[in-house]
């Protein structure tokens, strides 16, 4: 499974329904407790509507920053296997680049 490196932009406007999405039971739970429990603080505390979104927009953009990071967390906690990093245009310039460092995967040598 290759995972980019960078802004996850899914992540960004949708958290933890992109979590569910990507079968990432753990991380979408944490990420609805944070929400409801950062909500819920700035709710207790009174706080503007300007400072509510201010601090929804950070925590949106922390979780998109972090999302990918938090994807390759649980797969290697399902035991995949951390094997290189390629860069590429795009999805099947990054596939084919891999394959071409490791083609013992396909069995083609």
């Amino acid at each position: 499974m290759l995972i980019k490196e960078g802004f996850c932009w899914p992540a960004f406007f949708f958290s933890f329904l992109w979590a569910l999405w990507n079968r990432l039971w753990l991380v979408a739970a944490g990420l609805f407790a944070l929400e409801l429990a950062v909500n819920g603080a700035l709710g207790a505390l009174g706080v503007g509507p300007v400072v509510q979104a201010a601090v929804s927009l950070g925590l949106a953009a922390s979780i998109g920053l972090l999302a990918n990071d938090l994807s390759r967390w649980t797969y290697a906690r399902r035991g995949l296997e951390f094997i290189d990093v390629v860069a590429g245009g795009g999805q099947e310039d990054a596939e084919r680049r891999f394959l071409d460092r490791n083609p013992q995967i396909t069995g083609v040598l």
